[in-house]
């Protein structure tokens, strides 16, 4: 576990990420006092980076359950194995097993599926598992109320099989682009943190931690030509991931320095929808690189 908020810092930062102290504060306490995390902020700014990170550093299972319109309780909590059951069925027919004694065993743990949720709550490793709860805002209201009441008691009924509780709390984080506004019953139960998109001198250490390799001058040139970008109007604006992929792609080209014509070429790692890139060749590139290699180490 954690000490205290600075060696949370420092350990994210062993891992390749560059944690606020804000951030590094909530952490801490959601480790320590077994409270969900709730991150919210634009996508593309790291925050389910963050459940992946912590995972790592305590040397447990990362569980992650991707949440989308029309997830239903059964593809969060459990399935039966039908096609099993059905086969078992006909092969228990086949050895002449007594008709009233056919399909008793087809609803044991054998034949169920366990989803993210129920992976969680039965999980026996050594430490529990962080479970994350990605993108919760894109799942349905209804499923929301049914994940407030998982996050309450970390017990599930199954019909079959019973009553089945956690023995440990999994870490949990969730995470929501907005969306759409959540419950304040679920916030409730919840750290709350917002990651905005990271300012200068943060994300040219995020762009050094994970894109070993590249030129300091480049990597500067890089972070303050998309700061700027994101200060325009833009339908969609570029989050840490994206001046990832570009840094990335800049290196595997051989780029030593920002000029109009790789920049130009170079825009869909930045920019992702039609509207953007058509309004972007409207800009004064000539002066925005320019500026960006005024950027000196």
């Amino acid at each position: 576990m954690f000490s205290d908020t600075d060696e949370v810092v420092a350990r994210f930062a062993q891992a390749g990420y560059i944690a606020d102290h804000q951030l590094a504060a909530l952490t801490f306490l959601s480790v320590r006092l077994g409270k969900p995390m709730l991150l919210e902020g634009e996508p593309g700014v790291g925050k389910t980076e963050v459940a992946k990170v912590l995972a790592k550093i305590l040397g447990t299972e990362l569980i992650r359950m991707q949440c989308y319109e029309g997830l239903d309780t059964h593809h969060a909590l459990y399935e039966w194995n039908y096609l099993r059951q059905m086969i078992e069925v006909r092969l228990e027919e086949a050895r002449g097993v007594a008709k009233e004694e056919i399909g008793r065993n087809i609803f044991s743990t054998e034949f169920l599926l366990k989803r993210p949720l129920l992976q969680a709550i039965q999980s026996e490793g050594e430490l529990p598992p962080v479970l994350l709860i990605d993108e919760v805002d894109r799942s349905d209201e209804e499923f929301e109320a049914f994940l407030l009441e998982v996050l309450s008691d970390f017990q599930i009924t199954i019909p079959e099989l019973g009553t089945i509780k956690a023995t440990r709390k999994p870490f949990v984080v969730l995470t929501s682009n907005r969306t759409r506004e959540l419950h304040d019953a679920l916030k409730r139960r919840c750290l709350y943190h917002w990651i905005n998109y990271p300012k200068f001198e943060k994300e040219l250490a995020i762009v050094r931690a994970k894109v070993p390799g590249i030129d300091e001058s480049l990597a500067r040139q890089i972070c303050y030509f998309v700061e700027r970008l994101r200060e325009l109007d833009f339908y969609k604006r570029a989050g840490v991931a994206e001046t990832l992929d570009w840094a990335q792609a800049l290196l595997f080209l051989g780029v030593a320095e920002l000029d109009a014509t790789i920049v130009d070429s170079t825009m869909g790692c930045i920019l992702k929808s039609k509207d953007d890139l058509e309004k972007f060749k409207t800009l004064d590139l000539a002066k925005l690189v320019a500026d960006a290699k005024q950027q000196k180490p």
